[in-house]
């Protein structure tokens, strides 16, 4: 489990992520926000900004959403 943090509106975020090499998907989590999805190897970037804006229930506005998807993705493809 790797764990990075990030800064969104001024207030740090820890976001989890754990890779599951067998069944090749990525745990994400961001407990600050109560906030976890699956990403599957094959998703795209666009997939991912479109799974955060469907579950992630916060008061972010969608550039954020769509910073923190951009992160998340970006980290996924690094492990």
């Amino acid at each position: 489990m790797k764990i990075r943090k990030t800064m969104i509106e001024e207030k740090e975020y820890k976001i989890f992520l754990y890779e599951n090499k067998k069944e090749y998907f990525f745990l994400a989590a961001v407990p600050e926000l109560a906030w976890s999805g699956i990403v599957q190897y094959e998703d795209s970037l666009e997939d991912l900004k479109q799974n955060l804006l469907e579950t992630l229930h916060s008061n972010f506005s969608q550039e954020n959403v769509e910073l923190l998807a951009r992160r998340i993705y970006q980290w996924t493809r690094e492990m």
